[in-house]
């Protein structure tokens, strides 16, 4: 942004020891040439006056004055440049207009006007003096003096000349250097990786020192960029972490591939270095708009998982002019839809959740930032109760409901079945018949892999959810659809927060078992895959995301200790604690093409299943409900696993996981 010369207050004045400066020197340059052009003194007195009025004039007009040097770039210097052309041109107009015609007039005199070349050598003379003087001024603000008797010397009369305090500076400096800065290998020698080691050895309050880069081009490599050496980043061994010192490695390139960012990740931890990411505004990962951070790597980066950004212009348009109702909207996965619903211009997001607290926070967050222009309510109801349900749908007629109201948490149903059952399945089912019964457009149900041959409570409600969903498509003008995915980072109770929690403790990091693995998302992506589906859906299919590479929880725990600065087993330890009550060792691959059909998004797939008739539906729903009046626990649960029948015990299962090709895929 352009800056004023003026703010609220006061007008900025120009550096006035810096125009005498110029001033003194532009009149050692044009007497100089009485020495080696013999001009008299009283005709270049004459020139100093005309030059002195264009140059400094020139550099005054033009903000040149105006500029703080000490943190000078190449735009400074470039406008120093361009000043002094206009001011030679002025100058050199002035002697052939004005000077020459006089001269013309008195033939017998000695010559008034100079020569082009003499004009032109006294221009760039001169702007070779200002350059210097302004690269000196800065460097030795960056860097001081020598500490000896002779610079100190220097300094008195730079001091004297100009007030600034060389040597006070040098010694700031000297006090820093021999403070607690750490010692950084900047990881990248591009742009932006010079970017950031100018901003830290600039910066007298940064508690980092970049001592070398590290890069695989050989045209950089054994170069130095900023007085700093660059490294190749394939013979970073112990020996040269020893010898500069250095205690962290900073990422500054943004578009490595997973692989090879994995592999030096890995690398740099093996060497006892933390590593860090830097946020430059143009990557804009993870920090505010247009805010340069140094930041810990986040849940992405630890999977290496290249999230894509999938919403597109058609399915931002297939949600804007709606009314939008979300299901358990106060929830990890439904504040994220309403947020990015809210970006597509929706006539109205209705908010339905029994949490008032989630629902409050996620009303008032879309509040702050959309004001007036975004029309969101909230309704706090449970999905248990029809009668409520109903008078929500007849309030708000929405055109589409994404239902993600459930209870997710696995050992928790374990011991909760009946209440699991009641929320979960027929929850889904006064939510479903409420849409098909108010002719809602579309009704997008939020699934999981856990409902792929499911080993627990959780798992098995959900995919009797899957069944009865799609079962209903065909009754009603509603297009009934399901999206599936695999486990959420960062979403409550998921393991990233709890690993993060025990870190902060001092460990241990506890996981159920060192061999088990999981699919991973992120919630905007897990969102964005629930969106695009439901714009996609056209006639009741079953959506399910590739999941890409799945992930051993031990491997996640151990890089987890590492880029916290930790050495993991030694710092914090990793224990076992045993499988819990309905888990199993690994989720299967959500992705198999034989059972696939692609879809025109890369990442989603539609399975190919077999929909149950509404008979056979209603058959398992009446055994279930039957179960639920007991309120016994083990009745309904056995009835769960007749009305799923891939509902199978974790035992059989995990009996067979280590033969599976997805523990062979992770394991080898």
């Amino acid at each position: 942004m352009r800056m004023s010369r003026f703010d609220s207050n006061r007008r900025v004045t120009p550096k006035w020891a810096l125009v005498a400066y110029d001033a003194v020197m532009l009149m050692l340059v044009m007497f100089s040439l009485v020495f080696v052009a013999h001009y008299r003194v009283k005709i270049l007195a004459i020139h100093l006056v005309i030059c002195e009025v264009c140059v400094l004039g020139s550099r005054y007009a033009l903000g040149s004055y105006f500029r703080v040097w000490r943190y000078g770039g190449a735009s400074g210097y470039l406008l120093l440049f361009i000043t002094d052309i206009v001011a030679g041109l002025l100058y050199f107009a002035v002697d052939r207009l004005v000077l020459l015609p006089i001269d013309n007039a008195h033939p017998l005199n000695d010559l008034l006007y100079l020569p082009f070349a003499t004009c032109v050598c006294v221009i760039v003379l001169n702007l070779a003096a200002s350059l210097f003087i302004r690269i000196v001024y800065r460097y030795l603000y960056q860097n001081g003096l020598p500490n000896n008797a002779f610079f100190k010397t220097v300094g008195r009369l730079i001091k004297a000349f100009t007030g600034f305090d060389v040597n006070h500076t040098s010694q700031k400096i000297d006090e820093e250097r021999r403070s607690s800065k750490l010692n950084v290998a900047i990881v990248g020698a591009g742009r932006v990786g010079s970017a950031l080691a100018r901003e830290l050895k600039s910066n007298p309050n940064s508690r980092l020192r970049p001592v070398c880069y590290t890069d695989n081009d050989p045209e950089l490599i054994g170069r130095q960029i900023n007085d700093i050496i660059v490294l190749d980043e394939n013979k970073i061994t112990s020996e040269v972490v020893k010898e500069y010192n250095l205690a962290q490695a900073i990422f500054t390139i943004n578009n490595l591939d997973e692989t090879r960012q994995h592999e030096l990740v890995k690398m740099y931890n093996s060497l006892g270095l933390r590593v860090l990411v830097y946020d430059y505004p143009v990557v804009n990962q993870g920090g505010e708009d247009g805010k340069r951070t140094i930041r810990s790597f986040d849940i992405r980066d630890l999977l290496f998982r290249g999230s894509k950004e999938i919403i597109n212009d058609e399915i931002s348009g297939f949600y804007s002019g709606k009314t939008v109702m979300i299901t358990g909207g106060g929830g990890s996965i439904g504040s994220e839809l309403c947020r990015q619903i809210a970006r597509m211009n929706p006539r109205r997001i209705v908010i339905v959740d029994v949490y008032e607290n989630g629902a409050y926070e996620v009303q008032q967050e879309l509040r702050l930032l959309y004001g007036e222009k975004l029309d969101v309510r909230v309704e706090i109801i449970t999905v248990c109760d029809k009668g409520e349900l109903d008078k929500v749908f007849d309030r708000h007629m929405p055109d589409l409901v994404l239902h993600a109201a459930a209870h997710k948490h696995v050992p928790l149903m374990e011991n909760n079945v009946c209440e699991a059952v009641k929320n979960n399945v027929f929850g889904t089912l006064n939510v479903a018949k409420a849409a098909a019964a108010h002719r809602v457009k579309k009704f997008i149900m939020v699934s999981t892999d856990k409902a792929v041959n499911p080993t627990n409570v959780m798992g098995a409600t959900k995919r009797m959810c899957e069944m009865l969903v799609l079962a209903m498509n065909g009754t009603s003008d509603t297009v009934f659809v399901c999206t599936r995915f695999g486990n959420v980072l960062g979403s409550n109770g998921s393991v990233i927060p709890v690993f993060k929690r025990q870190i902060e403790q001092g460990g241990p990091l506890t996981i159920t078992d060192k061999r088990i693995i999981r699919y991973f998302m992120t919630i905007p992506e897990a969102s964005q895959v629930v969106l695009t589906s439901g714009a996609m859906a056209r006639r009741g299919e079953l959506f399910v995301l590739d999941m890409g590479k799945p992930v051993r929880i031990l491997d996640l725990a151990e890089n987890m200790i590492r880029l916290s600065g930790f050495v993991p087993y030694s710092d914090i330890d990793i224990i076992e604690t045993g499988l819990r009550p309905g888990e199993k060792l690994y989720e299967e691959l959500l992705i198999k093409t034989e059972e696939l059909d692609k879809t025109d998004n890369e990442q989603i797939y539609v399975e190919r299943e077999k929909v149950l008739s509404n008979d056979e539906v209603s058959q398992k729903l009446a055994m279930l409900s039957e179960a639920l009046l007991t309120g016994n626990d083990e009745k309904v649960k056995e009835a769960l696993h007749k009305a799923v029948p891939t509902f199978h015990t974790p035992e059989e299962v995990n009996q067979k996981a280590l033969a599976s090709e997805e523990m062979k895929s992770i394991m080898a």
